[in-house]
């Protein structure tokens, strides 16, 4: 079929032609955000889930969900080199730049821009990757003091008045939230905490792996009243179904019902794999009509993309020693997997392989589901696994303790 037509669209965080089973979720955060815009309590959104789920598709589209009811909004992708006060403030002074064109906020913009200045200058020797233009002189004692928890506290206070003042809300919407340093994470939640209880219209959406929500109670014990952790998964049988069909039949093609039932069960629902068994099915089929043998023919080269983008791109960040572990955990399944029993499998004892397990969860490779246990945080990462290291020469000898 014409390859310029093809509606399926794998990538990073780029959306599907059909956004299915994400309506619920969307509607959540959106009642959230206009609640906190009249001045109504409403927590914090982190929206939880393994790679492939789409929770990068669904942030951005919550963004412009948020902008078309103009409420003042702010995007980061938080990266593992970057500190959360060099991601923020240029972000900041934008929102705080537009919010001062209205007149209202026009004054308590400008304070909001000299509390940044105060931000940046007092915090430059700390963290020296902040870099943020200056449009007023820092105001003597405003989230100046150098200190992370209570310069941020200050800043997004101001941030709350100045959009209270134009009748709207800023939502700050991160990215692979699981990167930003645990204290600095602390420092964020303590900021978020003091604007609530003064019910200032400031709110979070955030995405990341599972593992966010230990990580959010590790850094403030309170995090776990303060937000709302909705879990983004596999879509339901019935909604892989329309995420794969309604593209097609937008098209004028025609999607056999056994064809559309195949890549439910191949995909098992990742809106990820879905996109990529989508776009081969679509080069593999003629004459507007897909088939379940077009699904079948198509599923090699499904297969081999993903290799080569979606999942070579984790395993050549990893070491030797790392991409033994999960060759370790994938000999054994799916998972999860007992701490153990990896250990068992590699021939050592576990604590000596904490180092490696801690750097692999570093890394967004793994979480624990459970105490002492590990999961993939890639979805049919281990079958991946199996294929990139096959055989016997990757396992370790007998007498390695």
């Amino acid at each position: 079929m014409d390859a310029i037509r093809n509606p399926y669209s794998p990538g990073a965080g780029t959306r599907p032609p059909e956004l299915a089973g994400r309506d619920d979720l969307r509607e959540r955060v959106r009642v959230a955000i206009e609640r906190i815009r009249i001045g109504r309590p409403a927590k914090s959104v982190i929206m939880v889930g393994l790679r492939g789920v789409g929770k990068t598709v669904l942030l951005n589209q919550m963004l412009l969900d948020a902008e078309a009811s103009h409420i003042r909004t702010v995007y980061i992708e938080a990266p593992e080199n970057r500190s959360l006060p060099a991601l923020l403030a240029p972000q900041l002074r934008i929102a705080l730049l537009q919010m001062s064109m209205t007149e209202a906020a026009k004054d308590a913009a400008i304070r909001g821009l000299r509390a940044l200045a105060g931000f940046a200058k007092a915090l430059k020797v700390k963290f020296n990757d902040i870099e943020v233009g200056i449009d007023y002189e820092p105001e003597p004692g405003l989230a100046d003091n150098g200190d992370l928890e209570g310069d941020l506290t200050a800043l997004l206070t101001q941030l709350g008045r100045v959009a209270s003042a134009a009748g709207s809300a800023l939502v700050i919407f991160i990215d692979e939230l699981q990167y930003v340093d645990e204290e600095e994470l602390g420092a964020l939640i303590t900021a978020l905490h003091r604007v609530s209880q003064l019910a200032l219209p400031v709110t979070i959406v955030g995405a990341g792996l599972p593992q966010l929500r230990g990580r959010a109670g590790n850094a403030k014990s309170y995090a776990e009243r303060l937000f709302d952790y909705p879990e983004v998964g596999p879509l339901a049988p019935d909604q892989a179904r329309v995420a794969f069909v309604k593209p097609a039949e937008d098209e004028g093609v025609v999607v056999d019902a056994d064809a559309a039932d195949l890549v439910v069960e191949v995909t098992k629902g990742y809106p990820y794999f879905i996109q990529e068994w989508g776009k081969s099915t679509w080069e593999a089929a003629q004459d507007d009509h897909i088939t379940q043998q077009d699904v079948r023919a198509a599923s090699a080269t499904a297969v081999a993309a993903l290799d080569e983008s979606f999942f070579r791109v984790r395993f050549d960040r990893m070491t030797v020693a790392e991409k033994i572990y999960l060759r370790a955990m994938a000999d054994l399944g799916a998972g999860p997997h007992r701490s153990g029993d990896i250990a068992v499998r590699l021939n050592r004892k576990s604590q000596s392989l904490g180092p490696i397990r801690s750097s692999l969860i570093s890394k967004g490779m793994i979480w624990s589901p459970n105490h002492g246990d590990t999961a993939f945080t890639v979805p049919m990462f281990d079958q991946y696994m199996l294929r990139i290291m096959p055989g016997v020469d990757w396992e370790p000898p007998a007498q390695v303790v």
